[in-house]
């Protein structure tokens, strides 16, 4: 864009990532005066360069995206439409200042020996010969409030706070979120010159990689404790980014937190989140790993004027969010080194540009980083090895993504086979709700190969391999509306297999952030929640098997292990109780086990065995069930069949349920005469979010779900509007 005050030119913009800003005092008139954004076309100027030396993007982008910092994804993805939207999408203001403004506050925190003090290094920008001062308060969450103030000099100044009593703050199910306040206060004498307020939480977070018996750890310790990274991957949430709301924003974070995740990778084909997306992060206890704006592209790093732009973004937000609780890693970029290695890059027009990226991303952008923020570690590239385009995709060290399951059509037993030490992508897809689909398909295109469905599927063979897997595991559903309901159920079902093998890894796996959790647009994709925020099958699948402490089968034929493991930072005391019974539930075995879990660790039970009780007599008839008890209540019930769910000879389940009010919330209970596989409710007509949904309710089991009541409905109006379905009824 050119940029015009009062007629007068005033610079160009070419970077939707940084703040600019110009100095236009003698430019200013009494009166009104006109400040022009005169926006060109992007596409425009991508393809015009891509002329001169081509640098396309994967999935099938418009040309040249790479030479503009832009969004990458809005020149197209595969979850995403091409729409490279245009406008003024962050604010624009006129600051007026006599004498000096606060330049840059650098806030760092010392922890030792359980004191914690807070440090804040503050740059002016001065243009009198006033003798400054900064005043610093910080604020408790009781409200007590602590002061200092210290004059400049050479326009500088460093504050350091004692906290009393510090509260630690915790990543999401660790421990509680306690926030401070910081005021930065710019004075000359008694004169308020400039001020601002930032939101800290005390902590102590690193990225530990020492070596051990699989190779090099990848693990984030916070406050001296080793996390298991339990979250997804973040996407921009709205192909128009203006048109996000903070509502939506807040459902989507805290809709994470409900779900146990504790971290979510910001990935590098969107852009910088704003403000109010680290609030919540904050808030609710989700680390951010967040990559720089570079993705799945070759970019021009061997032209000094690019990176020179591209230093000036780096720098305005490293500056902006170093202080953050919720701030985790930096990342350089997502999958160019793998582009290098496995995707044939290297090519007459590309020459010289591999050195010139290994340059930028383990020199250059590292020293800009270390000097503006020491105190975050740094990842060159996702999925990396932590050496220069060398095995990206290491079983050993650093992190993977591992797509060989959806891209390679492996089965989902694959991911058993994988051993990660960091799990940083991952995904399966699924169709959003059948009110979402609505949206965007009318009832008589409500098939997958429709223009609008296929339309609406940015993965090219997406719908294709969706029933291609579906086969695998389950019947072609009767109609449409069950065939929504089936691929959610798979999607969860193929994540769930992947997680629950990762989590019972503790010791060599250190995180699973599955992709993605979010949309942008209506549409088919690996989302655990579609564009207006309704949960699939996968995010309640998600609250189970990233719940603190986790039952999980892993099932080989006819034998069963079965595992817990506690992410707590305390033994788990509890009880493991499981049958093998028929689907009308008449028990052939059953047993019992203490449940001892060590904390932060995984613990295998007794391996059963049932090759003497199950066999091709009657494994179609014939399910184990194992559930996580304690202080006389079912934390977590499971479901292991014997065959593929498609072979099960499924009975009607015989569903008797019962609802009614409880203060302001629906209580629903339900118990089944004949196992009923993956139960789905919803009140039709409303969107609410249940206490659990997608799950198994064995023969005699009761289980009781709570939801909250719609707003101006009665109980009548909830009987009525009460629909349920499993997988018979598909």
């Amino acid at each position: 864009a050119q940029v015009r005050q009062n007629g007068a030119r005033l610079s160009t913009a070419e970077n939707a990532f940084r703040q600019y800003r110009w100095q236009v005092k003698k430019l200013l008139q009494p009166g009104e005066n006109e400040l022009v954004v005169d926006f060109a076309s992007a596409t425009r100027f991508c393809a015009a360069h891509n002329q001169e030396r081509m640098l396309n993007m994967a999935n099938d982008a418009l040309p040249g995206a790479p030479y503009l910092r832009k969004a990458p994804s809005h020149f197209g993805w595969d979850w995403g439409p091409k729409l490279p939207a245009v406008g003024i999408w962050r604010e624009i203001r006129l600051e007026g200042r006599t004498t000096a403004r606060l330049e840059d506050v650098h806030i760092r925190q010392h922890h030792e020996n359980g004191s914690v003090s807070v440090e804040l290094q503050v740059q002016a920008a001065v243009w009198g010969s006033a003798l400054l001062s900064v005043s610093v308060s910080l604020t408790d969450p009781a409200g007590g409030v602590t002061l200092a103030q210290v004059p400049l000099v050479d326009d500088l100044g460093k504050v350091h706070l004692p906290v009393e009593a510090p509260q630690l703050w915790w990543p999401n199910g660790y421990g509680p979120q306690p926030l401070y306040h910081a005021e930065v206060v710019l004075l000359a004498g008694a004169a308020e010159l400039d001020r601002r307020q930032y939101q800290i939480g005390l902590r102590t977070l690193e990225l530990s990689q020492p070596l051990d018996e699989w190779g090099r750890s990848f693990t984030f310790v916070v406050n001296g404790v080793p996390i298991f990274a339990k979250g997804a991957n973040w996407i921009p949430s709205d192909s128009f980014p203006t048109r996000l709301t903070s509502d939506h924003l807040e459902h989507l974070i805290r809709s994470a937190a409900l779900a146990h995740q504790n971290m979510l990778r910001v990935w590098g084909g969107g852009y910088y989140e704003d403000e109010t997306f680290f609030d919540l992060c904050d808030r609710y206890g989700i680390l951010v790993w967040h990559d720089f704006m570079f993705a799945c592209a070759i970019y021009p790093l061997d032209d000094p004027q690019f990176v020179e732009n591209v230093r000036h973004e780096v720098v305005y937000n490293v500056r902006r969010l170093r202080h953050r609780a919720c701030l985790a890693l930096w990342c350089g970029n997502n999958e160019m080194e793998a582009g290098w290695v496995h995707w044939g890059w290297t090519r007459p027009e590309t020459a010289g540009l591999k050195e010139a990226d290994m340059t930028f991303f383990y020199k250059t952008l590292p020293i800009w980083i270390k000097e503006a923020d020491p105190d975050h570690a740094y990842w060159p590239s996702s999925p990396s090895s932590g050496l220069p385009h060398e095995v990206p995709e290491s079983p050993t060290t650093g992190d993977r993504h591992l797509w060989e399951v959806w891209h390679s059509n492996k089965p989902f037993q694959f991911y058993r086979q994988q051993f990660p030490r960091f799990a940083s992508e991952f995904g399966f897809q699924s169709l959003p709700a059948l009110q979402t689909v609505a949206t965007y398909a009318k009832p008589d295109e409500w098939n997958m190969t429709s223009y609008i469905m296929e339309h609406h599927q940015r993965n090219k063979a997406g719908n294709g391999k969706i029933i291609a897997y579906l086969t695998d595991h389950y019947q072609m559903p009767k109609d449409f509306p069950a065939l929504v309901y089936t691929t959610q159920v798979l999607q969860a079902e193929g994540i769930r297999i992947a997680v629950e093998h990762w989590r019972r890894q503790r010791a060599r796996c250190s995180g699973a952030l599955y992709w993605q959790l979010n949309d942008c647009w209506p549409v088919a994709s690996w989302s655990s929640i579609d564009y207006y925020g309704r949960w699939k099958a996968l995010h309640y699948a998600a609250r189970r098997f990233f719940s603190p402490v986790m039952l999980s089968i892993e099932d080989e034929g006819t034998q069963m292990g079965l595992f817990i493991t506690n992410d707590r930072t305390e033994p788990w005391q509890g009880e493991v109780r499981w049958t093998l019974e028929t689907l009308s539930g008449e028990a052939m075995d059953a047993g019992k086990h203490a449940g001892s879990a060590k904390p932060l660790a995984t613990t295998a039970l007794p391996r059963l065995d049932f090759s003497s009780l199950v066999g091709p007599h009657n494994a179609r008839r014939v399910v184990f069930v194992a559930e996580l008890w304690q202080s006389g209540a079912c934390l977590r019930r499971m479901v292991a069949p014997f065959v593929p769910d498609k072979h099960l000879e499924l009975a009607a389940p015989g569903l008797d349920v019962s609802i009614e009010l409880a203060g302001e919330q629906l209580s629903i209970r339900l118990q089944a005469d004949s196992l009923a596989r993956f139960v789905e409710l919803s009140l039709e007509g409303a969107d609410v979010i249940f206490s659990d949904n997608y799950f198994d309710l064995p023969a005699g089991r009761t289980v009781s779900i709570t939801c909250p009541m719609p707003e101006g409905w009665d109980i009548a109006k909830a009987k009525q509007g009460l629909k349920i379905r499993s997988l018979k009824d598909t």
